[in-house]
């Protein structure tokens, strides 16, 4: 009865999971911020890591209307059952990024490439406001000897601009979130610009030494028994330029197969 009950009860966490993972809204003020994130496959082995594709995106807004805050900095946790793999994988110097166009920068480091996005931007100068949208590519690569991941940002339109972001990768060795990708952003046409939308997908599969690897894979944490599990999936913590921090955890939930 009591291993019933238990079941029961998992089962109903995990719907309630799934209700939830359309995105979560966390609030300071006037400044509103949407983050979500999901991964594909959702049903994974329990004893052991596979391939899997992870989805992250977010959305800064104001409640009135205003402009809002530039954002300057930001960080992604991944739970610890997520794990990024770098071992055999090319990497891509920033400085070969530096002014080119997406085109350009894969013809340079595409065997780096790691994941693929697109951002949206305002630039406010007096009496006119116009928007500016673009894509983002994220390379595998060094720096001050450790992996970090060099994300490419172009905007063609209106106007062509470039800038390389270098989000840096920590492992804590304690807690549900075993990976920690940070970076901070650099000020938008001299403080004109603000961040609005962001959508980033890593997943990436190569072979080293002749052995298939994946620069993410996971495994479903289901307790033996358990067909499915409701976790802790990503935390996100958005710095911006007025000293407001908003900070958003994801709840998800996998199903175990094999």
């Amino acid at each position: 009865m009591r291993r019933a009950l238990l079941i029961c009860g998992l089962s109903a966490a995990t719907l309630l999971s799934s209700g939830i993972a359309q995105g979560e809204l966390r609030q300071v003020g006037n400044l509103r911020l949407s983050f979500d994130g999901r991964f594909a496959p959702h049903a994974l082995p329990r004893d052991r890591d596979v391939p899997v594709t992870v989805e992250l995106t977010g959305s800064v807004r104001t409640t009135d209307g205003t402009v809002p805050p530039q954002l300057r900095s930001m960080s992604i946790a991944v739970n610890r059952y997520g794990k990024l793999s770098t071992e055999g994988l090319p990497t891509c110097r920033p400085s070969s990024l530096e002014a080119t166009s997406s085109k350009e920068a894969l013809a340079r480091c595409r065997s780096a490439l790691v994941g693929r996005g697109r951002f949206g931007a305002n630039v406010d100068f007096p009496n006119i406001a116009f928007p500016v949208k673009g894509q983002m590519l994220a390379f595998n690569s060094r720096g001050n000897g450790r992996p970090t991941i060099a994300l490419h940002v172009h905007g063609s339109n209106p106007v062509e601009a470039t800038f390389v972001l270098i989000f840096r990768i920590t492992h804590p060795a304690k807690g549900r979130y075993g990976s920690v990708l940070s970076t901070r952003i650099p000020k938008i046409a001299s403080d004109l610009g603000y961040v609005t939308d962001l959508s980033l997908t890593f997943g990436r599969r190569y072979r080293h030494n002749g052995e298939a690897r994946s620069f993410i894979s996971a495994r479903c944490a289901a307790p033996a028994g358990f067909p499915a599990v409701p976790f802790l999936f990503a935390k996100g913590s958005f710095d911006f330029a007025d000293g407001r921090t908003l900070t958003s955890q994801l709840t998800r939930d996998c199903r175990v197969v094999g």
